[in-house]
């Protein structure tokens, strides 16, 4: 497992946390901003993460004219 990929799984984690804390309810309004605000930030760090992991998927290939373009890597079938 890649230090990428534990990275991702700890911040899904506490998004998953985060979620469930604001689901069981009984927090103060200051808790509950506290932890929407990491919650958003949580959600943005994952988005990012994802794009990245998108475009070091994408792959050089080159069409028949020979002309360079990218194209989403499709995996071995």
């Amino acid at each position: 497992m890649t230090k990428e990929k534990k990275s991702f799984e700890a911040v899904l984690s506490r998004l998953e946390e985060i979620v469930e804390k604001m689901e069981s309810g009984g927090l103060s309004l200051e808790e509950s901003m506290a932890l929407y605000e990491e919650g958003i930030k949580k959600a943005e760090t994952l988005n990012s993460m994802l794009s990245e992991a998108r475009d070091s998927v994408m792959k050089l290939v080159a069409d028949k004219n020979g002309a360079a373009s990218l194209d989403l890597f499709e995996g071995i079938e």
